[in-house]
Protein backbone atom coordinates (compact mmCIF):
# COMPACT_ATOMS: atom_id res chain seq x y z
CA UNK A 1 0.00 0.00 0.00
CA UNK A 2 2.83 2.37 0.84
CA UNK A 3 6.43 1.98 -0.32
CA UNK A 4 9.09 4.63 0.51
CA UNK A 5 12.25 4.41 -1.24
CA UNK A 6 15.34 6.09 -1.31
CA UNK A 7 13.74 9.06 0.67
CA UNK A 8 15.59 12.31 1.43
CA UNK A 9 14.67 15.31 3.67
CA UNK A 10 16.84 18.17 4.24
CA UNK A 11 15.88 20.73 6.44
CA UNK A 12 16.88 24.78 6.90
CA UNK A 13 18.32 25.93 10.01
CA UNK A 14 18.41 29.21 11.27
CA UNK A 15 21.44 30.11 10.28
CA UNK A 16 20.78 29.49 6.80
CA UNK A 17 22.43 26.07 6.25
CA UNK A 18 20.59 22.95 5.21
CA UNK A 19 20.88 19.67 7.36
CA UNK A 20 19.88 16.49 6.15
CA UNK A 21 17.91 14.62 8.53
CA UNK A 22 16.42 11.55 6.54
CA UNK A 23 19.10 9.49 4.62
CA UNK A 24 17.21 7.36 1.98
CA UNK A 25 15.62 5.67 3.33
CA UNK A 26 13.28 2.50 2.04
CA UNK A 27 10.06 1.45 3.99
CA UNK A 28 7.27 -0.73 3.00
CA UNK A 29 3.60 -0.41 4.62
CA UNK A 30 1.04 -3.46 2.88
CA UNK A 31 -2.73 -3.49 3.77
CA UNK A 32 -4.15 -4.60 6.93
CA UNK A 33 -0.27 -4.21 8.88
CA UNK A 34 0.92 -2.48 11.48
CA UNK A 35 4.70 -1.33 11.10
CA UNK A 36 6.56 0.12 13.40
CA UNK A 37 8.73 3.05 12.89
CA UNK A 38 10.68 3.40 16.36
CA UNK A 39 14.37 5.70 17.06
CA UNK A 40 15.08 8.71 19.56
CA UNK A 41 14.08 12.07 19.34
CA UNK A 42 16.00 13.92 16.41
CA UNK A 43 15.95 10.53 14.50
CA UNK A 44 13.67 11.44 11.32
CA UNK A 45 11.06 9.29 12.35
CA UNK A 46 8.58 11.83 12.47
CA UNK A 47 10.05 13.83 9.55
CA UNK A 48 9.25 10.25 7.66
CA UNK A 49 5.60 10.40 8.72
CA UNK A 50 4.81 14.14 7.54
CA UNK A 51 6.96 13.34 4.60
CA UNK A 52 4.06 10.45 3.54
CA UNK A 53 1.16 13.00 4.55
CA UNK A 54 3.54 15.69 2.14
CA UNK A 55 3.57 18.01 5.14
CA UNK A 56 7.53 18.56 4.90
CA UNK A 57 9.16 18.94 1.14
CA UNK A 58 11.12 15.88 -0.34
CA UNK A 59 14.51 16.41 -1.50
CA UNK A 60 14.62 13.06 -3.39
CA UNK A 61 13.48 9.55 -3.68
CA UNK A 62 9.91 8.15 -4.33
CA UNK A 63 6.59 7.85 -1.82
CA UNK A 64 3.85 5.66 -3.24
CA UNK A 65 0.47 5.22 -2.31
CA UNK A 66 -1.79 2.80 -3.65
CA UNK A 67 0.11 2.93 -6.97
CA UNK A 68 0.21 6.56 -7.12
CA UNK A 69 3.15 8.49 -6.59
CA UNK A 70 2.79 11.12 -4.02
CA UNK A 71 5.89 13.00 -2.75
CA UNK A 72 4.92 16.45 -4.91
CA UNK A 73 1.06 15.57 -5.15
CA UNK A 74 -0.16 19.35 -4.58
CA UNK A 75 -2.85 20.67 -2.39
CA UNK A 76 -5.75 19.11 -4.21
CA UNK A 77 -4.74 16.15 -4.77
CA UNK A 78 -3.81 16.05 -0.85
CA UNK A 79 -7.77 16.82 0.21
CA UNK A 80 -8.49 13.85 -2.34
CA UNK A 81 -5.96 11.47 -0.67
CA UNK A 82 -7.06 12.03 2.64
CA UNK A 83 -9.80 9.70 2.22
CA UNK A 84 -7.71 6.97 2.40
CA UNK A 85 -4.74 8.29 4.28
CA UNK A 86 -5.21 9.90 7.74
CA UNK A 87 -3.16 11.00 11.01
CA UNK A 88 -3.20 10.69 14.41
CA UNK A 89 -0.85 13.19 16.07
CA UNK A 90 1.15 13.31 19.69
CA UNK A 91 -1.07 16.17 21.46
CA UNK A 92 -4.82 15.37 20.64
CA UNK A 93 -5.75 19.12 22.42
CA UNK A 94 -3.81 20.63 19.72
CA UNK A 95 -5.44 18.93 16.69
CA UNK A 96 -8.97 19.82 17.69
CA UNK A 97 -10.46 22.71 17.44
CA UNK A 98 -11.39 24.11 20.66
CA UNK A 99 -14.10 26.14 19.88
CA UNK A 100 -16.10 23.47 18.00
CA UNK A 101 -17.78 20.45 19.48
CA UNK A 102 -16.86 17.15 18.60
CA UNK A 103 -20.44 16.47 16.58
CA UNK A 104 -19.11 19.37 14.34
CA UNK A 105 -15.20 18.55 14.44
CA UNK A 106 -16.27 14.55 13.12
CA UNK A 107 -18.78 15.98 10.40
CA UNK A 108 -16.52 18.40 8.75
CA UNK A 109 -14.73 15.88 6.74
CA UNK A 110 -18.33 14.14 5.99
CA UNK A 111 -19.88 17.28 4.94
CA UNK A 112 -16.74 17.90 2.79
CA UNK A 113 -17.35 14.99 1.00
CA UNK A 114 -21.15 15.65 0.38
CA UNK A 115 -22.61 13.48 3.37
CA UNK A 116 -25.90 14.25 3.98
CA UNK A 117 -27.20 15.44 7.23
CA UNK A 118 -28.99 12.33 8.29
CA UNK A 119 -25.89 10.21 7.24
CA UNK A 120 -23.19 12.53 8.66
CA UNK A 121 -25.05 12.24 12.38
CA UNK A 122 -25.30 7.73 12.22
CA UNK A 123 -21.88 8.38 11.01
CA UNK A 124 -20.73 10.43 14.02
CA UNK A 125 -22.54 7.73 16.28
CA UNK A 126 -21.21 5.07 15.07
CA UNK A 127 -17.54 6.55 15.06
CA UNK A 128 -18.21 7.48 19.22
CA UNK A 129 -19.36 4.09 19.40
CA UNK A 130 -16.03 2.45 17.71
CA UNK A 131 -13.83 4.64 20.73
CA UNK A 132 -16.01 3.52 23.26
CA UNK A 133 -17.09 7.53 23.79
CA UNK A 134 -21.05 7.96 24.81
CA UNK A 135 -23.02 9.91 22.11
CA UNK A 136 -23.86 12.75 24.00
CA UNK A 137 -19.96 13.49 23.43
CA UNK A 138 -21.04 15.13 20.51
CA UNK A 139 -22.63 17.99 22.20
CA UNK A 140 -19.25 19.10 23.93
CA UNK A 141 -15.91 21.07 23.70
CA UNK A 142 -12.29 19.07 23.59
CA UNK A 143 -11.87 21.39 27.23
CA UNK A 144 -14.75 18.75 28.50
CA UNK A 145 -12.85 15.54 28.24
CA UNK A 146 -9.64 13.90 29.33
CA UNK A 147 -6.08 13.54 27.23
CA UNK A 148 -7.06 10.22 26.93
CA UNK A 149 -10.75 10.85 25.85
CA UNK A 150 -9.46 13.60 23.35
CA UNK A 151 -7.16 11.35 21.79
CA UNK A 152 -9.84 9.22 20.96
CA UNK A 153 -11.52 11.49 18.98
CA UNK A 154 -8.67 12.07 17.09
CA UNK A 155 -9.00 8.50 16.43
CA UNK A 156 -12.29 8.59 15.48
CA UNK A 157 -11.90 11.87 13.24
CA UNK A 158 -8.95 9.83 11.46
CA UNK A 159 -11.35 6.98 10.77
CA UNK A 160 -14.16 8.94 9.54
CA UNK A 161 -13.87 8.76 5.90
CA UNK A 162 -12.78 4.81 6.43
CA UNK A 163 -9.28 5.42 5.37
CA UNK A 164 -6.94 2.54 4.27
CA UNK A 165 -3.72 4.03 5.82
CA UNK A 166 -3.27 6.24 8.98
CA UNK A 167 -0.05 7.66 10.28
CA UNK A 168 0.47 7.55 13.97
CA UNK A 169 2.74 9.94 15.23
CA UNK A 170 3.12 9.21 18.96
CA UNK A 171 -0.03 8.68 19.77
CA UNK A 172 0.36 7.82 23.40
CA UNK A 173 3.43 9.16 24.39
CA UNK A 174 1.20 12.34 26.09
CA UNK A 175 -0.71 10.36 28.39
CA UNK A 176 -0.35 8.26 31.26
CA UNK A 177 0.62 4.93 31.23
CA UNK A 178 -2.58 3.32 31.80
CA UNK A 179 -4.21 5.52 29.70
CA UNK A 180 -1.59 4.10 26.92
CA UNK A 181 -2.37 1.10 27.13
CA UNK A 182 -6.42 1.79 27.22
CA UNK A 183 -5.56 3.73 23.73
CA UNK A 184 -3.52 1.03 22.07
CA UNK A 185 -5.90 -1.89 22.96
CA UNK A 186 -8.39 0.16 20.93
CA UNK A 187 -6.21 1.08 17.38
CA UNK A 188 -5.20 -2.75 18.07
CA UNK A 189 -9.07 -3.15 17.68
CA UNK A 190 -10.36 -0.96 15.08
CA UNK A 191 -7.58 -2.17 13.29
CA UNK A 192 -8.68 -5.83 13.72
CA UNK A 193 -12.11 -5.29 12.92
CA UNK A 194 -11.51 -2.60 9.67
CA UNK A 195 -8.26 -3.91 8.24
CA UNK A 196 -6.68 -0.55 8.52
CA UNK A 197 -2.65 -0.23 8.47
CA UNK A 198 -0.85 1.49 10.79
CA UNK A 199 2.57 3.61 10.33
CA UNK A 200 3.14 3.61 13.79
CA UNK A 201 6.02 6.60 14.87
CA UNK A 202 7.15 5.69 18.46
CA UNK A 203 10.40 6.08 20.70
CA UNK A 204 9.32 3.16 22.78
CA UNK A 205 10.26 -0.56 21.28
CA UNK A 206 7.68 -1.73 24.31
CA UNK A 207 5.23 -0.33 22.34
CA UNK A 208 6.16 -1.17 18.95
CA UNK A 209 6.14 -4.79 19.98
CA UNK A 210 2.68 -4.60 21.30
CA UNK A 211 1.16 -3.12 18.24
CA UNK A 212 3.76 -4.03 15.45
CA UNK A 213 4.08 -7.04 12.68
CA UNK A 214 7.00 -5.50 11.39
CA UNK A 215 9.78 -3.05 12.66
CA UNK A 216 12.37 -0.52 11.23
CA UNK A 217 14.24 0.90 13.28
CA UNK A 218 16.08 4.72 12.81
CA UNK A 219 18.92 6.28 13.91
CA UNK A 220 20.52 9.79 12.49
CA UNK A 221 17.77 9.96 9.76
CA UNK A 222 18.96 6.39 8.53
CA UNK A 223 17.85 2.64 9.03
CA UNK A 224 19.68 0.38 10.91
CA UNK A 225 17.18 -2.60 11.56
CA UNK A 226 14.24 -3.93 9.90
CA UNK A 227 12.25 -7.36 10.63
CA UNK A 228 9.18 -9.04 12.55
CA UNK A 229 8.39 -7.62 15.45
CA UNK A 230 9.40 -9.92 17.78
CA UNK A 231 12.43 -10.82 16.39
CA UNK A 232 13.55 -7.49 16.50
CA UNK A 233 12.46 -6.67 20.01
CA UNK A 234 13.39 -9.77 21.69
CA UNK A 235 16.65 -10.44 19.88
CA UNK A 236 18.01 -7.44 18.08
CA UNK A 237 20.84 -7.43 16.09
CA UNK A 238 22.05 -3.80 15.91
CA UNK A 239 23.62 -2.28 18.85
CA UNK A 240 21.11 0.64 18.65
CA UNK A 241 18.24 -1.32 18.70
CA UNK A 242 20.23 -3.16 21.89
CA UNK A 243 20.34 0.18 23.33
CA UNK A 244 16.99 1.16 22.86
CA UNK A 245 15.69 -2.29 24.51
CA UNK A 246 17.72 -1.66 27.66
CA UNK A 247 16.33 2.37 27.70
CA UNK A 248 12.84 0.58 28.15
CA UNK A 249 11.38 1.39 31.64
CA UNK A 250 10.39 -2.03 33.13
CA UNK A 251 8.59 -2.66 36.52
CA UNK A 252 11.26 -4.86 38.29
CA UNK A 253 13.52 -2.80 40.47
CA UNK A 254 16.61 -5.36 39.83
CA UNK A 255 16.23 -5.77 35.85
CA UNK A 256 15.77 -1.75 35.84
CA UNK A 257 19.58 -1.84 37.72
CA UNK A 258 20.94 -4.52 35.43
CA UNK A 259 19.41 -2.81 32.08
CA UNK A 260 21.46 1.12 33.28
CA UNK A 261 24.56 -1.25 33.88
CA UNK A 262 24.44 -2.56 30.49
CA UNK A 263 23.27 0.50 28.90
CA UNK A 264 26.41 2.39 30.74
CA UNK A 265 28.37 -0.63 29.73
CA UNK A 266 27.34 -0.38 25.60
CA UNK A 267 27.91 3.70 25.70
CA UNK A 268 30.67 4.76 23.99
CA UNK A 269 33.89 6.02 25.58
Amino acid sequence: MLSVRGLTVVHGKPDGTRKQVVHGVDLDVHPGEVVGLVGESGSGKTTIGRAVLGLTPVRSGGITFAGERIERAGAARRRALSRDLQVVFQDPYTSLNPSRTVGDTLGEPLSGRGTGAQEARARITELLDRVRLPADSADRLPREFSDGQRQRVTIAQALALRPRLVICDEPVSALDLTTQRTVLELLLEIQEETGVAYLFVTHDLAVVRFMSHRVAVIRGGELVETGDARRVTSEPRHPYTRALMLAAPVADVAEQRRRREATRAQAPA
